[in-house]
């Protein structure tokens, strides 16, 4: 079919948000490998006065209808935050945004992205970066390699299809962010285990677990700590207050404080890693919805969860110890300390570790010195407008 035949149009009734969020389960349907999001948490996501971003930042988001038929979606969307980034961290000024990309087929991708980069330059930006849906912190990236299992908990899936189309739009890659699969059950790798035992006989250093008493406190130190450790990092935004409250809300049903630990030295909290157990293993059979009764078999399951996998979302050293000794035997000791008890307390065995950006090599050196080996690629582009 033509391109003539594909009208794109703005999302401004609740009928258009339904069906903007609606969308991929019909174009997944029969994909074994894609895990339904709760639709609750997309709402939230795009929704003014839910999500904290569209505190700094301003979305147009997008349908694609032929032949009566929704077909596609997409987001436009400026963080202005992202904009007083230094530009060689990736963002900066005039940059603007798109993602939460969903295209049945060339024709509907390419009319997409094309509204997308309009919206973007009407507002004056003069450099496309996607797909990013909506914040480096959300969903960033597409998935270019590993489709032959299904993503963790807060980690995107997409059509292998889709990046050939992004490249014909004129996007270039830019960064990619690199997820690794390790297993947790028979230890760490010599080297590592030596290190750990070396910062376990030091006076120094104490690896603690967080409070879930005092959640809040812990929450903003994690975050603190974080907007430190990535500052530097390629794409960087830093999390506002709002944002780390809703961010503490969001996690504290699957916080558990055997798998979240603070690095001391001196007493001072420098250093940091969350795990979470991986969602997708009890919503892959949810269909996206907790009602009427997957609210309960979530609840209970949270009680106490046994999963396969542990999914490492957020770690980061403080910067003014990164590229130190004292950086990387804090995160093999961090490593370390939650990967026995998700083994002994959650029945786990493997791990996935990330994303990290491919640029930060002392991170990846991490990931490969704990047994970690690459599962996943997702991949940012960008294009001047």
């Amino acid at each position: 079919m033509a391109m003539t035949d594909i009208i794109i149009r703005p999302v401004t009734t609740k009928a258009d948000k339904k069906a903007f969020v609606d969308l991929p389960y019909r174009l997944y349907a029969r994909d074994p490998n894609w895990v339904p999001p709760l639709k609750d948490e997309v709402y939230g996501l795009i929704t003014p006065g839910k999500n904290p971003w569209f505190e700094h930042g301003e979305a147009e988001l997008f349908l694609a209808e032929r032949n009566g038929q929704i077909v596609g979606r997409i987001s436009a969307h400026i963080d202005h935050l992202a904009l007083q980034q230094p530009p060689e961290q990736g963002m900066g000024p005039g940059c603007g945004n798109w993602g939460l990309f969903e295209a049945e087929d060339a024709d509907v991708a390419a009319a997409l992205i094309a509204r997308a980069e309009n919206a973007l330059r009407a507002k004056g930006m003069t450099r496309s970066l996607g797909p990013i849906s909506l914040a480096m912190w959300d969903e960033p990236g597409l998935l270019v390699e590993g489709f032959d299992e299904p993503p963790v908990v807060m980690m995107g899936f997409n059509s292998a299809t889709y990046a050939d189309w992004v490249l014909t739009a004129g996007y270039v890659a830019v960064q990619d962010l690199i997820t690794y699969d390790l297993p947790i059950d028979k230890g760490l790798p010599e080297l590592a285990s030596r290190i750990v035992a070396m910062g376990e006989r030091s006076d120094k250093i104490r690896i603690r677990r967080v409070d879930k008493r005092n959640f809040d406190e812990e929450a903003a130190l994690l975050m603190r700590l974080l907007n430190d450790a990535w500052s530097n990092n390629w794409g960087f935004v830093p999390l506002t207050d709002a944002e780390i409250a809703y961010a503490g809300k969001k996690l504290k049903p699957i916080v558990y404080e055997d798998l979240i630990r603070v690095a001391e030295v001196d007493g001072e909290p420098v250093a940091f890693m969350m795990t979470i157990p991986d969602l997708n293993e009890k919503l892959r059979g949810f269909g996206g919805n907790l009602w009427p009764f997957n609210w309960a078999k979530l609840l209970w399951w949270l009680r106490k969860p046994k999963v396969t996998t542990m999914r490492v979302p957020l770690m980061g050293v403080t910067k003014r110890l990164q590229s130190s000794r004292m950086a990387s035997q804090l995160a093999f000791m961090l490593v370390e300390y939650i990967r026995r008890d998700s083994v002994e307390k959650f029945g786990a065995v493997r791990g996935d570790f990330g994303w990290v950006l491919a640029s930060n090599s002392a991170m990846r050196s991490v990931g490969e010195a704990v047994g970690g080996t690459v599962n996943k690629v997702y991949r940012i582009y960008e294009k001047q407008l």
